[in-house]
């Protein structure tokens, strides 16, 4: 990694940091220079503005959970246990960023936030590109597009109260195996309407 590269991930943890401490709105350019041991206009060389830190670093952690993933969907194994790894990520994302700041975490990662929501919307897209290709393996192409829609929003809503991290871990792994045994019923064993 070169000095520069050094200096940006230096300010860009330095701005977790604050954010995580103060949130997004509260954190000046003057708190993220401090806690990078930097002056100012040393950081202003690297980062733009507050702002061009906060997609910066947003773009960083969702790039990270994005590989995670990615590499999770390469793993041998079953179709659930595939799935799972896959919204795993995501899942550990958010529960890291609750776990570092519980009171800023909707601020910092959430769909609507003012300064990332672009970002995170992609972030979606490719993830949700990634569960439909391992459902593919099993499944027609649509079916597993509709699957992989189901568990994101399955996933969203057990980011919504991660007061106990581990319980969305747990009705991760239980929902997703739930899903897909739905997927072995044959036509013959559905409820008829």
């Amino acid at each position: 990694m070169s000095e520069q590269q050094d200096r940006v991930t230096a300010i860009l943890d330095a701005a977790y940091t604050c954010f995580t401490r103060h949130g997004v709105r509260r954190t000046t350019m003057d708190d993220i220079a401090r806690a990078a041991g930097i002056s100012r206009p040393a950081v202003y060389q690297h980062v733009r503005n507050k702002q061009d830190a906060f997609r910066r670093l947003a773009q960083r952690m969702l790039d990270a959970a994005l590989a995670t993933a990615e590499e999770a969907a390469r793993t041998p194994g079953d179709l659930a246990a595939r799935l799972t790894a896959v919204l795993q990520a995501k899942l550990d994302l958010m529960r890291t960023v609750w776990r570092d700041s519980p009171a800023h975490a909707a601020e910092l990662l959430g769909e609507d936030a003012r300064l990332s929501g672009d970002l995170i919307e992609s972030w979606e897209t490719a993830l949700r590109t990634l569960l439909t290709d391992v459902a593919a393996d099993t499944l027609p192409r649509e079916e597993a597009r509709e699957l992989a829609d189901l568990l994101l929003a399955l996933t969203r809503g057990l980011e919504a109260d991660l007061s106990d991290p581990e319980a969305p871990c747990r009705r991760l792994r239980r929902g997703v195996a739930l899903m897909v045994a739905g997927l072995d019923r044959t036509p013959s064993d559905q409820e008829k309407p």
